[in-house]
């Protein structure tokens, strides 16, 4: 009897480790009422320079952040939020300073590539394998008009081409097999089926 209860103490501690903290959970929600979804034009437009480097563009860059952060993403395009602009942000790693990119120009990539899964927080429960190459240059600007050059690998180095392709008006599913695409949209009607029922 004795072993039953410390059984089922042992299952409840678990449950409540995998269950989200409430807290973070209505930030993330908050946070992905900001970002445009697949279907919106915005996401499918090539976004316009960048030609004011002020206190609006740092109030941006810090505002890109907050949002990116609280809806648990590592990277976040302008145009995911409404704004016609070429200008991303990203952070690697939770000690990792956040990075601003202004009209980034991808100098080089390597002819080394490898596929690996993406996901957007513009296409939210949807996961395909995307392959880029594994080490890119980008020569672009920072918050503060200063120029920055930006030699990436590995994961930095895949999130810098995906927020760079949201400056273009292209999506991960547009990286995609057409077999994994149909999938993707499937999910995706399913996920927004399960949303207006709830």
């Amino acid at each position: 009897m004795a072993e039953e209860r410390v059984q089922d103490e042992q299952r409840i501690e678990d449950e409540e480790e995998l269950r989200p903290d409430p807290e973070l959970e209505a930030r993330r929600m908050a946070a992905m009422s900001f970002i445009r979804r697949f279907g919106d034009p915005v996401l499918k437009s090539r976004a316009t320079e960048v030609d004011q480097f002020d206190d609006a563009l740092r109030a941006q860059v810090s505002r890109m952040g907050g949002i990116m952060g609280d809806a648990m993403g590592v990277g976040l395009a302008a145009p995911q939020l409404g704004v016609s602009q070429r200008l991303l942000v990203y952070r690697v790693g939770q000690d990792a300073p956040l990075v601003a990119l202004a009209n980034p120009q991808l100098e080089w990539s390597s002819e080394d590539e490898e596929p690996s899964e993406e996901g957007c927080l513009s296409i939210p429960g949807v996961q395909v394998d995307v392959e880029r190459p594994i080490h890119v240059r980008v020569r672009a600007t920072d918050e503060n008009g200063d120029e920055r050059v930006v030699e990436a690998s590995g994961l930095e180095a895949r999130v810098i081409q995906h927020e760079l392709d949201h400056l273009n008006g292209v999506l991960i599913l547009d990286r995609t097999t057409r077999e994994a695409r149909k999938e993707a949209i499937r999910t995706l009607r399913e996920l927004e089926s399960a949303e207006e029922a709830a």
